[in-house]
C-alpha cells in the first residue's frame, strides 16, 4: 500500500487534549477521530489493528470450544426487569424508548439476553456445557469519559457466557476461559497477570481481572513479584491440569485495590517481593452460579425427572481497549517510536525510499520489493511521498510497522538495508528478509 493513497491523517504534534500515550498516538497517527465525548470513529489504521486483535481473541475462544454468536446492541428492558438489574444498574445504562413507547436500552453487557436465548433453546442437561461468545459494540454512559479509548462510552468487546449443570463443571468452564485469556494476551505480547477482583454489578463470588502493569492504569494493584515468573503452559484441556494452572497463580498474593487487605499482604509477601503499582485491566472473568438463571427460570431437566437452574459465568475482554493497552506497553514516548507486536501491527514492514536524483528508481525498486513481499503474505506500507528522509523515518516510526526497508545509498545490487524498528540497520538479501518476517509471524 502506498502512503500517498492511504487515509492516514498524521498530525505534526500531540493533541493538547490527550494526556496519556495511547490517546496521544492514536490521535496523532490518525487511528481514531472523536465524534463526541467518549465516542470515536475508527479510521483505517486503527481498525486494522483492532481487527487483528479481534481475530486473535476469536481464535483463542474457539480453541476452548466456545461458539460464536452475535447479539444486538439494543435490548428490551423486560429481561433486565426479570433479572432485577434494570433499576439497580445505575446511570451508566443508556435507556431509550422506541416509537411504540417500549422501554429499550443500549446494552452495557449481555447476561440477560444470552440467558433468554439459552432458556428458549436448551432443555436437557445432555446439551451441557454450552460456551457462547460474541464480539460486539457496547455502551456505558461514563460520567467522565477520558484517556481516549481507555475510558470511553462506546467500546468494542468480546463477552462470553458459560452454562453448566453444577458448580464443579462450571468451575471447569471458568478455568478454560482463565487459560484462554492467558494465551490471548501472550499472543499480543502482553504480560497480563490474573488478580482476585471484586465482582461489581455483574455479581457472584469468584472473579479475576487480568492486569498489565502501566503507570497510566486506573487499577491499583498489590502483588508478589514472583507471579510474573509463573509458567502458564498446560498439557491437556482437562479439569486437573486447568485447576493446577490456576493454583500456580493463586499461590502468590495478587489483588486489585477493592480486594486489598494490608495485614494479609504483609503476612503473605516478604518485603523484597512486594509490588504496589498501577495497571490496566484488559480482561475480567466472573462466576456467579444461578444469579441470572434462577430469576429468569433458565433450568434444564436432570436424570430422575428433576429440574435445576444452570450455573453460569461471564468472561469479558475489551478488544478496543487492548489497542490502547498495547500502545501503553510499547510506545517509546521520548524517542517517538511505536513498536507494534507483529501479530497485530497495521503493517508488517514499511518501505522508505530516499529522495534523491534517482527517486524514480528508488520507487521502482520499492514497488518490486512490495510485489515479492505480497507473494509471501507480508503486508507493506510504502512511503512514496516527496517529504525529506528524516520526516519519512519519523512518520514510519510513529505508525510502528515492526520492520523497515530503506532504499538509498546502502541498497546496492541484491543487498537491501533492513532493520527492526528503532534498531541499527543491516544489509540483507530480500529472501533473507522474507524468512525473518515469516518466522516472526509464525510464532503467533
Amino acid at each position: 500500500m502506498h502512503i500517498s493513497k492511504s487515509f492516514i491523517p498524521i498530525l505534526k504534534n500531540n493533541p493538547s487534549e490527550a494526556k496519556i500515550k495511547s490517546h496521544q498516538l492514536m490521535l496523532r497517527v490518525g487511528m481514531i477521530k472523536q465524534s463526541s465525548a467518549g465516542i470515536y470513529s475508527w479510521l483505517p489504521l486503527g481498525l486494522r489493528v483492532m481487527k487483528k486483535i479481534e481475530q486473535i481473541v476469536r481464535e483463542e475462544q474457539n480453541k476452548i470450544g466456545a461458539q460464536e454468536i452475535l447479539m444486538p446492541t439494543i435490548q428490551s428492558s423486560e429481561i433486565w426487569k426479570e433479572s432485577g438489574r434494570y433499576e439497580d444498574y445505575g446511570e451508566e445504562m443508556l435507556r431509550i424508548k422506541d416509537r411504540q413507547n417500549r422501554e429499550m436500552l443500549y446494552g452495557p453487557t449481555n447476561e440477560e439476553l444470552v440467558t433468554d436465548i439459552f432458556r428458549s433453546s436448551v432443555k436437557s442437561y445432555k446439551s451441557l456445557p454450552q460456551l457462547l461468545y460474541h464480539i460486539q459494540w457496547k455502551f456505558r454512559d461514563e460520567i467522565r469519559p477520558r484517556f481516549g479509548i481507555m475510558r470511553c462510552r462506546e467500546f468494542f468487546m468480546k463477552d462470553a457466557y458459560s452454562f453448566d449443570i453444577n458448580d464443579e463443571e462450571a468451575l471447569f468452564s471458568y478455568n478454560k476461559f482463565f487459560l484462554s485469556y492467558l494465551k490471548t494476551f501472550q499472543r499480543l505480547d502482553l504480560k497480563a497477570i490474573p488478580m482476585a477482583a471484586d465482582t461489581g454489578p455483574i455479581g457472584g463470588n469468584l472473579s479475576h481481572e487480568f492486569i498489565i502493569l502501566a503507570e497510566t492504569g486506573e487499577s491499583k494493584i498489590y502483588t508478589d513479584k514472583r507471579i510474573f515468573e509463573v509458567d502458564n503452559k498446560v498439557s491437556k484441556l482437562e479439569k486437573k491440569t486447568l485447576e493446577d494452572l490456576r493454583n500456580r497463580f493463586e499461590k502468590f498474593y495478587s489483588v486489585t485495590d477493592e480486594k486489598f487487605d494490608k495485614a494479609e499482604f504483609e503476612t503473605k509477601v516478604v518485603e523484597e517481593n512486594r509490588l504496589i503499582t498501577k495497571g490496566i485491566e484488559v480482561g475480567h472473568i466472573f462466576y456467579f452460579g444461578d444469579k441470572y438463571s434462577k430469576p429468569m427460570d433458565a433450568s434444564v431437566d436432570l436424570p430422575g425427572g428433576r429440574k435445576d437452574f444452570v450455573k453460569m459465568g461471564s468472561y469479558g475482554i475489551g478488544v478496543s481497549r487492548l489497542v490502547g493497552a498495547i500502545i501503553e506497553a510499547n510506545y517509546d514516548e521520548r524517542k517517538e517510536i511505536m513498536k507494534w507486536p507483529i501479530s497485530v501491527a497495521p503493517f508488517d514492514i514499511s518501505i522508505i525510499p530516499m529522495i534523491n536524483k534517482n527517486e524514480k528508481l528508488a520507487l521502482k525498486k520499492a514497488n518490486e520489493i512490495d510485489l515479492e513481499l505480497a507473494k509471501n503474505n507480508i503486508e507493506t506500507l510504502i512511503d512514496d511521498t516527496d517529504e525529506n528522509f528524516s520526516s519519512k523515518i519519523k512518520k514510519m516510526n510513529l505508525i510502528g510497522a515492526p520492520y523497515q526497508i530503506i532504499i538509498g545509498k546502502q541498497s546496492e545490487d541484491d543487498l537491501i538495508e533492513f532493520k527492526k524498528i528503532g534498531e541499527v540497520s543491516k544489509k540483507l538479501k530480500l529472501s533473507e528478509i522474507i524468512n525473518i518476517i515469516k518466522k516472526e509471524k509464525e510464532k503467533n
